[in-house]
């Protein structure tokens, strides 16, 4: 029996449409996993979902913006219409640093955007699935897995960009106190914190030949990580294996955030 066959089983990932969310649902549609991916750009979606195209799992795609609570509660809706329930909710939507100014430039609006496109993201997709998952729970059905995109700068710091390691370091206190809340319904919360990813959203970055030339000798053995890399632990959280793998975090390439 493979323990990673996930046939029958429902996640949604958010901000699945690229780069590590695509490598994510890939993964679990490719173990019979159905996804629902929630993200705002509808010709994103489309292409991700073509991408998964042949795949044994059933691919749903949402527009939804994860900072509006009526819009994800009308995602989460339309996704339990169609498959009925969710077992997994892999909340990856978020923005990076934006720029390397530091924190006493920051305006007030740069705050309040990052920490809503960062946190409020995980809060409301968290809070949607996990009251459908402790609901189902009551019914006698405990099995719910959350699980977060957070990163390395929420652990190491990161320079110039403080905001940003603000708002990970708060999603990783949430998927703690979430694992301790909601370990009695059978439903788990991990992060997986990832180094720098090859993918779609960083091409732009890997081309910049001296952005490349200084940050390169800081990561272990030159290594950037892959999305399936991510695409694997995923896997393997909404598998039984993991039953007891709760408020963890998964550390994918080691690589250093902070240069």
């Amino acid at each position: 029996m493979n323990i990673f066959d996930l046939t029958g089983r429902v996640a949604v990932i958010t901000g699945g449409n690229g780069g590590i969310g695509l490598g994510i649902a890939q993964a679990l549609a490719g173990q019979g996993c159905n996804v629902s991916i929630w993200g705002r750009n509808p010709d994103k979606n489309k292409a991700a979902a073509a991408s998964m195209a042949g795949l044994s799992g059933k691919v749903d795609t949402r527009v939804c913006d994860v900072t509006d609570p009526a819009s994800v509660n009308a995602a989460m809706k339309a996704t339990l219409d169609m498959f009925g329930r969710v077992d997994g909710c892999f909340a990856n939507a978020g923005i990076g640093g934006g720029g390397r100014r530091s924190f006493i430039e920051r305006t007030e609006e740069e705050w309040r955007t990052m920490f809503a496109t960062n946190l409020d993201g995980v809060f409301h997709a968290f809070q949607a699935a996990a009251k459908h998952m402790t609901e189902r729970a009551n019914a006698g059905d405990p099995f719910g897995r959350l699980v977060a995109t957070s990163s390395l700068a929420s652990i190491f710091g990161t320079a110039r960009n403080e905001h940003y390691a603000a708002t990970k370091a708060a999603i990783n206190a949430l998927v703690r106190a979430l694992g301790v809340e909601l370990a009695r319904h059978g439903v788990t919360a991990n992060a997986i914190l990832p180094g720098w990813i090859k993918s779609d959203m960083t091409a732009g970055i890997m081309a910049n030949d001296k952005f490349v030339a200084n940050v390169m000798p800081r990561i272990p053995q030159r290594r950037f990580g892959e999305a399936s890399d991510f695409g694997g632990i995923a896997v393997y959280l909404m598998s039984k294996a993991s039953s007891y793998h709760t408020a963890d975090t998964f550390v994918i390439d080691g690589g250093y955030t902070a240069f």
